[in-house]
């Protein structure tokens, strides 16, 4: 493979994220032919099709690992920029663009980032997925760093423990009163759940450590940390809640724990690029530093 040319990288991270030839060269302030020039150099340079020309353009697996490149070699000119610059001259911020879990922003991930903004050299770019997939963001070249469930490190990253989220299986004392009379082993199975979405397995899991089966009952999906809370608090099924969101709404007798002795604990991990960046660096070191304050060891 030819060396690689910025402007050519450039163009590539700027096609992909907007999903046309045609939106990237007004981001760019180039032409359209002049974007088209540019990835046909670097597909040539490369040797493989790099963007499928659909709508929206999208990478192909050759790409994505030109991508993930691509981004890092971005991110270390965006930070050798700020270094010259230097901490008296106003300067675009170094954007860090992040994979977090909703449960773990609503808790502890946002206090980590508070500490690295307060510098006032970056900007956060925070793309929600769950702890399963986020490593799919990484592999693909969308972002720096992500909070994981995922142990084993993508290519070009590495993976260090954050600790274990701990998760409470909770219901209102009206909806066990209604529905878990018979006990939560036999009845837990057949009562309405509320699930994240559709990705969030916290509820099958938990229910197939007490019972060894999955459960039927009818699912609710509410798609926010604290309304998912809500929902199970209004009654309207049992499901699993983060320790810490937790702890209020039992405390108020709002919630009940349906299974006192059976937490799920889920380890989390922080995979990020393996180069050295004075940004992304301080990001890794404020995560650990909360992470290990407020997660389970």
């Amino acid at each position: 493979m030819h060396p690689l040319h910025l402007d050519q990288l450039r163009t590539l991270a700027a096609v992909v994220d907007l999903g046309s030839f045609e939106a990237a060269a007004g981001h760019l302030h180039v032409t359209q032919s002049a974007v088209s020039q540019r990835i046909r150099a670097l597909e040539d340079s490369a040797g493989r099709i790099l963007v499928r020309r659909d709508r929206p353009v999208t990478a192909t697996e050759s790409g994505e690992t030109v991508l993930r490149t691509a981004r890092q070699m971005l991110h270390l000119e965006e930070s050798l920029s700020q270094e010259f610059r230097g901490a008296q001259t106003a300067a675009e911020p170094v954007v860090l663009a992040v994979a977090c879990n909703s449960d773990s922003l609503a808790t502890w991930f946002l206090d980590a980032a508070t500490d690295v903004r307060s510098a006032g050299r970056v900007t956060f770019d925070i793309r929600r997925e769950d702890e399963s997939l986020s490593t799919d963001l990484l592999r693909r070249g969308e972002v720096m760093a992500a909070v994981t469930s995922q142990a084993r490190p993508v290519q070009g990253c590495r993976s260090v423990p954050l600790g274990s989220m701990r998760y409470l299986a909770c219901a209102s004392p009206g909806f066990v009163a209604r529905h878990l009379r018979e006990g939560p082993t036999a009845a837990l199975g057949r009562a309405p759940i509320v699930d994240f979405d559709r990705s969030d397995g916290h509820q099958n899991h938990h229910y197939r450590r007490v019972a060894r089966r999955e459960p039927t009952g009818p699912r609710h999906f509410v798609p926010s940390s604290h309304d998912h809370v809500r929902a199970i608090a209004a009654g309207l099924g049992w499901g699993l809640v983060p320790e810490q969101l937790a702890t209020p709404w039992l405390v108020s007798g709002e919630l009940s724990e349906v299974s006192p002795d059976r937490p799920l604990d889920v380890p989390l991990f922080w995979q990020h690029w393996k180069l050295q960046s004075p940004d992304l660096d301080a990001l890794t070191a404020a995560v650990l530093d909360t992470a290990r304050a407020e997660l389970r060891t």
